[in-house]
């Protein structure tokens, strides 16, 4: 497996036949997690996308993470959760994901990154790197963070925040061991797919 792979975060809203469009983003290379990212939405609209997306992932041996909550994220049998610095008690959730993958996001701040460590996070992600439309950008991080990390420690870390094929190489380089994306490969001008491919090759060329 290369160092660095491809994390893919869904759409904050999911267009009609998503999971179609999910099948040939999967298909056209390798990546390593989806993260379901449903801002403001129902359970029960969780559960269904859940229902629909997660044995897409699966049949392809995508880890299929719930982004914010943990203890929904065990019920509906995720692979793990992703949660912020809101969101509730990182322990509990540790608790709740026993056995599963707990990822924290950190933000550009090395302590709370060796906070979540000590914690038992999974991973952590750091971010944003780059100016991005998908939520607004409080915490910008620098490529020194990437390195500074993979060198101190063994948990790996995410890459997140407005990262494309053209803008990735240094973060690579710098030893994310995941880059997070969402406009880079579903906002793709030539579809999902070839924005994996993009990622992958852009990965490999770093």
């Amino acid at each position: 497996m290369p160092d660095c792979r491809l994390y893919l975060i869904t759409p904050p809203r999911l267009p009609a036949g998503f999971a179609d469009t999910l099948e040939a983003a999967l298909d056209a290379g390798d990546v390593a997690s989806l993260q379901l990212r449903l801002k403001d939405a129902a359970a029960d609209d969780v559960k269904r996308a859940v229902d629909s997306l997660m044995p897409v992932a699966h049949a392809r041996d995508v880890a299929f993470l719930l982004n914010d909550d943990s203890l929904l994220a065990a019920r509906l049998g995720c692979d793990g959760a992703h949660i912020g610095q809101q969101d509730g008690d990182h322990a509990a959730a540790r608790m709740a994901l026993d056995g599963r993958i707990l990822g924290i996001t950190c933000h550009a701040s090395r302590h709370l990154a060796l906070q979540a460590g000590e914690m038992g996070a999974d991973y952590v992600a750091f971010g944003a790197f780059f100016p991005t439309d998908t939520k607004e950008t409080v915490h910008r991080a620098e490529s020194e963070l990437l390195e500074w990390w993979s060198e101190m420690m063994e948990i790996p870390c995410v890459a997140i925040g407005g990262i494309t094929a053209e803008n990735c190489a240094p973060l690579v380089r710098a030893g994310a061991d995941f880059l997070a994306v969402v406009g880079a490969v579903w906002n793709h001008p030539e579809g999902a797919a070839a924005g994996v491919r993009a990622m992958n090759a852009a990965i490999a060329a770093a």
